[in-house]
């Protein structure tokens, strides 16, 4: 079990791609609680997991388990509906790095950026690029769980 600490943002400006190498991700949900417990299945490549994250906010606890391709076939159809495309593309940015999500499907058009730390302080010290848009951590509406299962926010694209 780890914990997870990680800061989200809108992107309001596209960053230059072109020496990035983007992953295709597809995660379902098997369940999403009201208290932020969701459990996950994602494919990333050929790669599969299904991953337990609890609580809110900057600080997560998470729990990721490999999946082989059977289990996870098995599993997939049970999340029908709540489903999550997206390309995520891993920028440096002098100590940190920036996993950067371009959604497709009906998602399409959002874009954010998070970035992961050692610790809250860390995270507190983060300054952004000038890419980035507003802060959206402790925006429920973005985390990964709401968007597969209501849809981006109106105000995404600010």
């Amino acid at each position: 079990m780890t914990k997870e600490i990680e800061r989200k943002f809108c992107v309001r400006k596209m960053p230059d791609l072109a020496a990035c190498k983007g992953v295709e991700i597809s995660q379902g949900y098997l369940s999403v609680g009201e208290d932020g417990t969701e459990i996950r299945l994602r494919r990333k490549g050929e790669r599969f997991y299904q991953t337990v994250k609890q609580g809110k906010g900057v600080q997560r606890t998470e729990v990721e388990v490999e999946l082989s391709r059977a289990q996870f076939d098995t599993l997939w159809p049970l999340t029908e509906g709540r489903w999550v495309e997206k390309v995520r593309y891993e920028i440096d940015e002098g100590i940190w790095v920036i996993e950067l999500d371009v959604y497709r499907g009906r998602l399409k058009g959002l874009v954010v950026a998070e970035v992961e730390f050692e610790t809250v302080d860390e995270s507190s010290r983060f300054v952004p690029p000038s890419w980035f848009g507003r802060d959206v951590t402790d925006d429920d509406r973005y985390k990964n769980a709401t968007l597969a299962c209501r849809g981006a926010p109106d105000d995404h694209a600010q």
